[in-house]
């Protein structure tokens, strides 16, 4: 079941550090108690798995990635093609890397996400 975007935003506010981690299996990356949350509530395990997967990719280039998902403007998206982007960067605003989708039901028009050690997990939980 999804929530509306209000009543999710306001559930992530309230993960700051994690209690459990959950596991992807075939990636070997983690996730925290916020991000668990947040798949259940909107339905995107997708983009654990994606940025997890792009994030890993990166670990090379950068010990610490700041995740950006981003959704469009109408106007935006019919110049694109796309309807939302995945921003990398190091945290210090150097772009790593940028995944477009055509097509998104993840229901927020932004988020932010960290990668450390391995593991995704909300800002309030760095």
């Amino acid at each position: 079941m999804k929530l509306q975007v209000n009543e999710i935003k306001a559930g992530l506010q309230h993960f700051h550090g994690t209690e459990m981690f959950y596991q992807i299996p075939l990636l070997r990356t983690r996730f925290t108690d916020g991000l668990k949350y947040l798949a259940n509530v909107a339905d995107c395990y997708w983009l654990i798995t994606d940025t997890s997967m792009v994030a890993k990719s990166l670990m090379n280039r950068s010990e610490f990635i700041t995740i950006d998902f981003k959704r469009f403007s109408e106007e935006k998206q019919i110049i694109t093609g796309y309807e939302a982007e995945i921003i990398y960067t190091d945290g210090d605003d150097t772009i790593l890397d940028k995944q477009g989708y055509r097509v998104t039901d993840f229901p927020l028009d932004e988020l932010r996400l960290f990668f450390v050690n391995d593991t995704l997990m909300l800002p309030s939980e760095y």
